[in-house]
């Protein structure tokens, strides 16, 4: 296969490639939840709402790519096809309707819950590798800038 693009070693590139794809799967399941929350919003703060839930996606798709990207860089495989996505704890979502307050409320519920499982993975990431940690660091810091911005219209 010529030269490994790591120093890393397979066990702790296996390790933290699993780790990277938890992250990548929650934030794939929320970027499909995120799009039927946008769908669905109605209300007197129907535009303001739409838009900022495309904004908080367009986020969270570089995020996935990145993190999976990461993982392939360690070259370890990950599974993103909609059988593992549909396993995350984040798939599921309601469907229908949903008032702009109700929208903001369920999708910082779930901004909160992927940013708290992926920063379990930190301490690993910070004595494995650096650079993944590095990189899920970023990924929670912009989760959480999301996550303050969708709250602070709920208070």
């Amino acid at each position: 296969m010529g030269t490994r693009s790591t120093a890393l070693d397979e066990a702790v590139r296996s390790e933290v490639g699993h780790l990277l794809e938890g992250v990548a799967v929650d934030l794939i399941a929320l970027s499909l939840n995120l799009k039927q929350a946008h769908w669905h919003v109605q209300g007197p703060t129907f535009k303001q709402v739409h838009e900022q839930l495309d904004e908080v996606l367009a986020d969270v798709r570089t995020y996935s790519d990145d993190a999976a990207e990461r993982a392939i860089t360690l070259e370890v495989s990950i599974d993103g096809r909609p059988a593992a996505v549909a396993k995350s704890s984040v798939a599921d979502f309601r469907t229908g309707w949903l008032d702009a307050q109700e929208a903001v409320a369920l999708v910082a519920d779930e901004l909160g819950a992927v940013a708290a499982r992926a920063r379990e993975a930190l301490p690993t990431l910070e004595e494995k590798d650096p650079i993944s940690h590095d990189l899920v660091v970023q990924i929670v810091s912009g989760l959480e800038k999301h996550l303050w911005m969708l709250r602070a219209q709920t208070r």
